[in-house]
């Protein structure tokens, strides 16, 4: 697949490198000449350098043939003007575009992005994504990460095997003895920097990331398993009252009746902004390193804040701060994810990336075949993916030890209607099934091949 990215910054580099490990032919567009020659010296991408809706640069990028624009520079207008610009004259199968500024996203305003106006196949909110992030991770206490799947049945969560965590140094093909009735698969443990795709001999051992796929109606006894039995939070402090913060506020309002929350900006013209637009939410003007401001807003007596400013410093020593002061649970928005390792041991429970999770949206659109969402995990782990069985699928109709998976591919569930199958070695794939499977990063392409649609099919 050709696929140009316009936009060298955090995200776009980001997906570039994804892409073209992929083996995609991936180029890049930017203006600045030492981000693009950096990225072409790293990865096995081509760089231009230029305007993307310049209709000449993306001529030179190589648009006239290119199947995906993806459009994630800081400017709304020019990722609007490059999808614009690809589809009148070089005709672009598919335009992505990230745009920032809500105004242009408003139900008023629904019809911009139509195909006979601005064609734009796939608008990409950051804000509203992290937002929806954040009150994923709300929704199951104790995770550090929890993905929705399969109309809300099925959830993937991820968790920190702490020293007390009951399950450590046990094989894992025990679990089903120890917990016959319980519908969980461990699919993935992070240990230490490196993906491990578990057998059924491998161990957890303290300090592992694990993550597991469970059916959603088992997640407090799956948690319970792992020694996390926090209870859900019923006040909620948010550090931060730009489009982040005041997203996620507002979810709570409309889907959390008996969740209390309150809002700390620095801000005043800000606050003041904010405010009004808020029924339940309490707006507090003022620093939320500053311990007054911190007290007047009932830190100690919280359950969970939620810091999301645009300055990692902020976000990860308000956290602290918090923590310290008796607040249960901190989560922390970064984009810096080199400081994860600090602030987690630090005490900080939750690291939310707005890279990773604009990347992870971005990949639901790239994917191929019959794939129904996508959902990277970390940068370069590996990725959850969401799959619907064809009748053609080289995985329909033969038992799951029969299956030539690769190595860095895990079965998590398989949902057949309204039933949740945690998939053993004799489960046979259906036609019409969702399957939820695991793949490490180097096997993602062959994913997309076992549920590919072969042109006999039509």
């Amino acid at each position: 697949m050709k696929v140009i990215v316009c936009g060298a910054g955090m995200v776009g580099s980001n997906i570039a490198r994804h892409l073209a490990a992929e083996s995609n032919n991936v180029t890049i567009i930017d203006r600045t000449p030492e981000l693009v020659r950096k990225l072409s010296d790293t990865s096995d991408v081509q760089g231009v350098v230029g305007n993307a809706g310049h209709p000449g640069v993306l001529e030179r990028a190589g648009a006239e043939d290119a199947d995906l624009l993806i459009a994630v520079t800081f400017s709304d207008e020019v990722n609007m003007v490059s999808c614009q610009v690809a589809h009148s004259l070089f005709n672009v199968p598919t335009k992505i575009a990230r745009v920032r500024d809500q105004h242009y996203l408003e139900p008023l305003w629904a019809d911009l992005f139509s195909r006979d106006h601005m064609p734009i196949d796939h608008i990409i909110s950051p804000e509203i994504e992290v937002a929806h992030a954040i009150t994923h991770r709300m929704q199951t206490p104790g995770a550090i990460n929890m993905i929705p799947l399969a109309d809300g049945r099925v959830r993937v969560i991820g968790v920190r095997a702490d020293t007390d965590c009951p399950l450590l140094d046990t094989p894992l093909r025990q679990l089903t003895t120890l917990f016959p009735d319980l519908h969980i698969n461990i699919v993935g443990i992070l240990r230490e920097g490196t993906t491990i795709v578990p057998s059924g001999d491998d161990q957890i051992l303290a300090g592992d990331e694990v993550y597991f796929v469970v059916e959603n109606s088992h997640v407090a006894r799956a948690m319970a398993s792992f020694g996390h039995e926090e209870t859900a939070a019923r006040r909620v402090v948010i550090v931060g009252g730009g489009n982040i913060g005041l997203f996620f506020a507002r979810e709570i309002e409309a889907h959390h009746p008996g969740v209390s929350a309150k809002i700390i900006e620095a801000n005043d013209e800000r606050a003041k902004y904010i405010a009004p637009l808020l029924e339940r939410t309490t707006v507090i003007r003022g620093s939320a390193l500053d311990l007054e401001i911190l007290e007047e807003a009932s830190v100690g007596g919280t359950e969970t804040i939620v810091t999301v400013t645009n300055d990692d410093k902020v976000n990860s020593i308000a956290a602290l701060l918090a923590k310290r002061a008796g607040t249960q649970r901190a989560i922390a928005l970064i984009n810096d994810m080199t400081l994860e390792p600090l602030i987690t041991n630090l005490g900080v429970d939750v690291v939310v990336s707005p890279r990773a999770t604009t990347v992870s949206t971005i990949l639901q659109y790239v994917r191929r075949g019959r794939i129904r969402s996508v959902h990277a995990l970390r940068e370069g782990v590996g990725e959850v993916v969401e799959a619907e069985a064809m009748e053609t699928s080289t995985v329909v109709g033969k038992p799951v030890r029969d299956i030539d998976l690769d190595r860095g591919i895990v079965l998590g569930a398989i949902v057949r209607g309204e039933e949740v199958v945690i998939p053993r070695g004799d489960t046979v794939i259906e036609t019409g099934d969702l399957v939820i499977l695991f793949a490490a990063a180097n096997a993602v392409k062959k994913v997309e091949k076992l549920f590919s649609v072969r042109l006999e099919y039509f």
